[in-house]
C-alpha cells in the first residue's frame, strides 16, 4: 500500500513538472531564441520609424535600457543640452503634411475681424464703466489696451490645425510664454464656468463644479487672455493618503509641468502655460470691473491680501489664498479661441472614474471592457481610441486621476486630436504610481508606433525623461517647478508604461499591438547621416 502511494505521488509530480515545462518554460525559451514578433530586453529589435516624406529615424532597439546611438554618449561630452538634442532627433522632425485651409482651425481674415469687433466692444464697455465708477466714487486702475495683429497669442491661435495646437518649430510659443510672464494685466474677472453658476453652491455635494475652484480670467495689455490658477500647495507636499482624487488640491505647478511634459512627448495638446508672481492687489483687485470679485478680497490678520472662491466662502472660509503680502505664485494658461469662432465639445472619458466614495465603474472590474468600447462609435474606427491611450499615458506619467472628460474641436471631426486640458490635479504623489490610470493601454493593448518610439527614446540615458524635463522647466521664472522626487518618478513610471506594452506584445504580437499611425513601412531605413542630409 505504501509503495502504491509513493508511485502515485511520483507520477503526479512528474505530470506537473511536464506541464510546467511544456506550457511555461518552452514558450519563453522559444521567444528568446526566435526574436520574431516578440520583444525581449536582451536583444535588439528592429523598431525603425520608416520613411515619411523623405525622413526616417535610426533603429531604436530594446525596451528600457537600449545602448546609445552612434556618436552619442550617456552624458554630453561638451555639457550640451539634452533637450536640444532630443528636439533635434529625427523622431521630433517628422515631416507632417502642410495643413490646407480646411485643416486649419481658423482663417486669418475671419479671426482679425472677430477680435477687432471684440476690442471695439471692450472700449465701449470701459468707457461706460469708468463713467459709472466716477459717479459712485470707485477707483479702478485703467490701462491702455492695444490690439496687435502680430501678437504671439494671435499667432498661436492661427497655428492650430488638425494635427496639434502648435507646430514643433512655432516661434510664437516661446514668445507667448515670455508675454504671459511679463505683460501688464489690464483686467481680471471670474471664468465663464464660475459666471454660469451665478454664485450658487450646494455644499452637500462632494464634488463641486469646476467654477468653484480658485481660478480667474486675466486680460493682458495686448488683449491676450489667460487663466490664472494660484498656488494652493507647497511643492514638497504630497497629497494626503486619505484624500480622494476628486477633492484633491489643484496645483499651479502641475499645470506648468504638464505643458512641458506634453511638449517633450511631442503630443502638443496642452495650451502654453507659464508661471508668474502675480500682485493680487494691483493685477487683480484694482483692475477688476466685477463687483462680486471685489467682494471676495480681504486683508488677513497678518496684513496679507487674500481672496476666495464664492462657493468655498459659503462652505469653508479657510480655503482662501493669500499673497505675501500681495505677491502670489500662479500658473497662467493661454486661452484657446472662443467657442463662437472655434466650437469645442466635451465628451465623457470611456474610462471615467466614479465620483463617489463607494461607487465603481464597469472598467474597474471588467478586464475585457475595451472589447465593448471598440464596438462603439467613435472608438470603432479612426484614431480616437489611440488618442485616448496617448492621453492615459500622459496622465499616468503626471499621476492625474481626474480625467473625467476630454474635448475636441468640432471642425476636425472624429479624426481631430484630443485636448489635454485641466492638469492641475497631477503631480500630487511622487511615491505612488496609480496603475489604474493606464487601464486604456493595459486593457486595449494598443499604442501608436510614434508614441512608443518616443517613449523608448526618453528611456535612454542620453535622453532621460527626468533630465529633459528638469532642463525644460528651468526656463520658467517660478523654478524649481517640480521637486527631484517628482522628476525621478517620471522615469519610474515610464519604465512601467514600456513594460505594459512589452507584456501586450508578448501576448498578442507586435503587429496587433503597435499601430503604424502616420508612418509607412519601409525595408531600408535611412541612416543618421542620410537623415541629416535630408533635413
Amino acid at each position: 500500500m505504501m509503495r502504491r502511494d509513493r508511485l502515485f505521488l511520483a507520477a503526479t509530480l512528474t505530470a506537473i513538472f511536464s506541464a510546467d515545462l511544456y506550457f511555461i518554460l518552452l514558450p519563453k525559451l522559444r521567444s528568446v531564441g526566435q526574436g520574431s514578433g516578440h520583444f525581449c530586453p536582451c536583444g535588439p529589435i528592429n523598431l525603425t520609424l520608416p520613411r515619411h516624406g523623405g525622413l526616417a529615424t535610426p533603429q531604436l532597439s530594446n525596451w528600457t535600457s537600449a545602448p546609445p546611438l552612434d556618436g552619442i554618449t550617456s552624458e554630453a561630452a561638451d555639457g550640451g543640452s539634452k533637450l536640444g538634442r532630443l528636439f533635434a532627433h529625427p523622431l521630433y522632425n517628422i515631416q507632417t503634411p502642410v495643413p490646407g485651409p480646411e485643416e486649419r482651425l481658423l482663417q486669418a481674415e475671419h479671426l482679425m475681424e472677430h477680435y477687432r469687433r471684440k476690442v471695439s466692444r471692450w472700449e465701449r464697455h470701459m468707457k461706460l464703466y469708468s463713467e459709472a465708477a466716477a459717479m459712485s466714487n470707485n477707483t479702478v486702475t485703467e490701462h491702455e489696451v492695444t490690439f496687435d495683429a502680430g501678437a504671439s497669442w494671435l499667432k498661436f491661435h492661427l497655428g492650430i490645425n488638425r494635427y496639434a495646437l502648435y507646430s514643433r518649430q512655432d516661434r510664437a510659443i516661446p514668445q507667448l510664454l515670455k508675454d504671459m510672464q511679463s505683460m501688464t494685466v489690464v483686467s481680471s474677472d471670474y471664468t465663464q464656468d464660475e459666471k454660469a453658476l451665478k454664485g450658487a453652491c450646494d455644499c452637500t455635494k462632494v464634488v463641486k463644479p469646476s467654477g468653484h475652484h480658485l481660478k480667474l480670467a486675466l486680460k493682458m495689455q495686448n488683449f491676450a487672455k489667460v487663466m490664472f490658477k494660484p498656488m494652493r500647495q507647497q511643492r514638497d507636499e504630497e497629497t494626503p493618503e486619505d484624500f480622494f482624487y476628486f477633492v484633491d488640491f489643484q496645483r499651479h505647478n502641475a499645470e506648468i509641468a504638464a505643458f512641458h511634459l506634453d511638449r517633450i512627448l511631442d503630443f502638443r495638446r496642452v495650451p502654453p502655460v507659464a508661471g508668474r508672481l502675480v500682485n493680487i492687489t494691483g493685477e487683480v483687485l484694482q483692475v477688476t470691473h466685477n463687483e462680486d470679485l471685489r467682494a471676495v478680497f480681504f486683508t488677513s490678520p497678518a496684513n496679507n491680501t487674500c481672496f476666495f472662491a464664492k462657493c468655498l466662502y459659503v462652505c469653508k472660509t479657510e480655503y482662501a489664498v493669500c499673497g505675501g503680502p500681495d505677491l502670489l505664485e500662479g500658473s497662467l494658461s493661454a486661452y484657446l479661441p472662443g467657442l463662437s469662432i472655434a466650437p469645442r465639445i466635451s465628451i465623457p472619458n470611456p474610462w471615467i472614474r466614479s465620483y463617489t466614495f463607494t461607487g465603481r465603474e464597469e472598467w474597474e472590474g471588467n478586464p475585457f471592457y475595451c472589447d465593448i468600447i471598440k464596438q462603439l462609435y467613435p472608438y470603432n474606427s479612426g484614431n480616437r481610441l489611440l488618442n485616448i491611450i496617448d492621453m492615459s499615458i500622459f496622465d499616468f506619467l503626471t499621476s492625474n486621476m481626474d480625467r473625467h472628460h476630454y474635448e475636441i474641436f468640432t471642425k476636425f471631426g472624429d479624426e481631430g486630436f484630443l485636448l489635454h486640458l485641466d492638469n492641475a490635479r497631477g503631480f500630487g504623489k511622487h511615491s505612488q504610481d496609480e496603475m489604474s490610470i493606464l487601464a486604456p493601454l493595459s486593457q486595449c493593448c494598443m499604442i501608436k508606433r510614434s508614441t512608443l518610439m518616443r517613449l523608448q527614446l526618453l528611456a535612454r540615458p542620453e535622453f532621460r525623461l527626468s533630465d529633459v524635463m528638469r532642463e525644460s522647466l528651468e526656463g520658467d521664472p517660478l523654478q524649481p517647478i517640480l521637486t527631484e522626487p517628482h522628476l525621478l518618478a517620471l522615469d519610474r513610471r515610464l519604465q512601467k508604461v514600456l513594460r505594459t506594452v512589452q507584456r501586450c506584445s508578448r501576448r498578442l504580437g507586435e503587429d496587433e499591438v503597435i499601430a503604424k499611425d502616420f508612418v509607412k513601412s519601409t525595408a531600408s531605413p535611412q541612416t543618421v547621416t542620410e537623415t541629416e542630409q535630408v533635413r
